[in-house]
């Protein structure tokens, strides 16, 4: 009897997008959908990047080299340059959006039935890329009381084994908007150089940081050369989720010529993706200025407006574009699908994402979602109505 593969057999549904059918029926009702669930800015994107195809004179698109386009890592060297990490184009390889750098950087570093650590809830999409390499996730719990802070570094203690790679995060994070501060991040320094294993720094939403401090990489943390690995793309920055262009950077040779070889078995990144992200770079930091503005208003709004409701908690996201938010309800699942099946206020509903996929300790999140506050001010407004009369009528709230 002809079946699928046991891994293909095991991956999960992705807790963002596993709604969409229901979504797309109540379109079909005449229901318009707030989409609060996926982290898709209706920002602009910068008219550099665009242009930068637009005027691309290209007889035919070829295969550009594995490694990514000189010209643009040479370009974006000088992006991170501007930010105080001195890498060049020969300390980075240019990826499928961030996506393929996650799974790219597990798999070089990680033999099957390694482990690394990672806070959870985190990137849902971490646990498939670590199931698709043969690694196990070791989970640390944060908590939503204390906005998810980082766990002292003693908890980490307690987890890290023979078998541990390295320690896996999301800063700022998805899905909680936390932030980590520079005296976090040299405290896990530490911990990382004191074991010996990799520090995957996740750093995709490094220019929406809402604090006075500039963002703190793991590529600033002193004496990590060797450990650190940082993984990012242009999805969200410049509002280009659909070049799928990223990258995977660290100083370690052994672990860059490995990603090359990686790289070369994949032959290469999309062209026109690599041409805009280039162009990108030349976005004006007035561009960066009003969208951190507007993003702070539209959080501001979002978490003063669910902490309003009874029985609501939303602690202040710092960074990125999420929040992850306690509901009065049984089960965020079952809410998030009656949302989409059986309410409607004023012809209204929201769609939001439940947080039990965002963790890997069963039982955890279940009255819990991220919302994205990724709509204008109206429309965030008008969803957070709709949401606090849903929370009423809802037969399964506590």
């Amino acid at each position: 009897m002809l079946s699928v593969s046991e891994i293909a057999k095991k991956l999960p549904a992705s807790p963002i997008r596993k709604l969409v059918p229901f979504a797309d029926a109540a379109k079909k009702r005449g229901i318009k959908v707030y989409h609060l669930n996926i982290g898709q800015p209706d920002i602009a994107s910068p008219r550099e990047a665009l242009d930068a195809i637009k005027n691309a004179d290209l007889k035919l698109v070829p295969y550009p080299h594995s490694a990514g386009i000189e010209s643009y890592r040479k370009k974006l060297a000088g992006y991170y340059q501007g930010i105080n990490i001195p890498v060049t184009e020969n300390d980075m390889i240019i990826t499928t959006g961030g996506s393929e750098a996650v799974s790219m950087a597990l798999q070089i570093c990680c033999n099957p039935g390694d482990e690394v650590i990672v806070m959870e809830p985190f990137y849902t999409n971490y646990n498939t890329f670590a199931m698709l390499s043969n690694v196990k996730l070791v989970p640390i719990s944060t908590y939503i009381e204390d906005g998810f802070a980082l766990p002292p570094i003693g908890e980490f203690e307690k987890l890290i084994s023979p078998k541990t790679k390295g320690i896996l995060i999301s800063n700022p994070g998805n899905p909680t908007g936390t932030l980590y501060s520079k005296e976090t991040m040299l405290q896990l320094g530490e911990l990382v150089k004191k074991h010996n294993i990799y520090l995957f720094s996740d750093e995709v939403y490094r220019e929406f940081c809402y604090t006075d401090e500039p963002h703190f990489s793991c590529m600033h943390i002193p004496g990590l050369e060797q450990n650190a690995i940082l993984l990012d793309s242009v999805s969200k920055r410049y509002s280009l989720c659909g070049v799928r262009i990223g990258a995977i950077i660290s100083f370690n040779k052994e672990v860059m010529t490995a990603a090359l070889r990686f790289a070369q078995a994949r032959l290469c990144s999309p062209a026109l993706g690599q041409i805009a992200s280039e162009g990108a770079i030349d976005t004006p930091p007035s561009y960066f200025a009003a969208v951190r503005k507007e993003y702070i208003t539209r959080r501001d709004l979002m978490v003063t407006s669910l902490n309003k409701m009874p029985g609501v908690f939303c602690p202040n996201p710092m960074g990125a574009f999420y929040a992850t938010v306690r509901l009065p309800v049984d089960d965020s699942d079952k809410f998030a699908q009656w949302l989409l099946e059986e309410f409607e206020y004023n012809k209204q509903t929201v769609m939001v994402a439940p947080a039990a996929g965002f963790y890997a300790t069963p039982g955890k999140g279940t009255d819990e979602v991220r919302i994205a506050y990724v709509l204008n001010v109206d429309d965030i407004k008008a969803a957070m109505e709709c949401l606090e009369i849903a929370l009423q009528q809802y037969p399964g709230k506590k």
